[in-house]
């Protein structure tokens, strides 16, 4: 029997990014899933509206969770984990799209090899869908994360039993993933990087991902306070992060 996935969908803003998102899922050739929805935005989009898409996509392997207040992509990614049922749990932003064999390879990989986790290649896609670059994946240990975060979160699988704190992600509102990643790492955990590209990533302008400064802000605190660095370490180590990213860019 195929292993039973949860893919954990936080959802703060464009209704139509969303319905791409679960499209996309929803043309897996992999169907051993749920889906669990996070509705971060909750006075803007009621649960009515998100409820909608149970019976726009003919299934009943959705679940709405809503956030009382808006409270940030980390803390409602640990929201859909508290529910999740899978063995294993796959993360996909709303604003990206995966390709139809992703599921499938990823999970088969990871069973034949008993990889606790996995990321994979993936294409960086403009607002206006126009293709911009492809970014390998590679095996990943807590040294190679520690000077460059070249993990795609849309692109993560992990075994649910690697999730073992109550919240796993913290409350930052850039770079929580990479504070998981690394405390992850830090316990001997090795991302294994599959090479296909299974997976598009929307550069989508003026969202906090695209904001310098507060990624170098919270890059600074992911080491100083995450990691326990000193000040001046951690300063050091964000340069070295922010020129590795603009190596990734050119």
């Amino acid at each position: 029997m195929k292993k039973f996935v949860s893919i954990i969908i936080p959802f703060y803003e464009n209704f139509s990014f969303l319905i791409r998102a679960i499209k996309s899922v929803s043309n897996q050739s992999y169907k051993n899933y749920e889906i669990i929805i996070i509705n971060d935005n909750p006075k803007k989009y009621k649960s009515n509206q998100i409820k909608k898409l149970k019976k726009n996509f003919g299934t009943k392997n959705i679940r709405i969770i809503k956030n009382k207040n808006n409270c940030g992509a980390g803390i409602s990614r640990n929201n859909g984990i508290k529910f999740a049922k899978g063995k294993y749990i796959a993360f996909l932003d709303s604003d990206d799209t995966w390709k139809r064999n992703k599921l499938s390879t990823q999970i088969k990989i990871m069973e034949k090899n008993k990889y606790l986790a996995s990321h994979t290649s993936y294409s960086i896609i403009s607002s206006n869908k126009n293709y911009i670059s492809t970014r390998i994946a590679r095996d990943l240990s807590y040294k190679d994360l520690l000077n460059s975060c070249d993990i795609g979160l849309s692109t993560v699988i992990i075994k649910k039993e690697v999730l073992k704190t109550k919240s796993p992600f913290p409350n930052l509102k850039t770079k929580e993933d990479y504070v998981l990643w690394l405390k992850i790492a830090k316990s001997g955990v090795i991302f294994y990087g599959i090479k296909k590209n299974l997976t598009n990533w929307s550069n989508t302008p003026n969202s906090l991902s695209d904001s310098i400064i507060q990624k170098i802000k919270d890059s600074i605190k992911v080491y100083h306070h995450y990691e326990k660095f000193n000040l001046f370490k951690s300063i050091i180590k964000t340069f070295i992060l922010s020129l590795n990213y603009l190596k990734k860019a050119k």
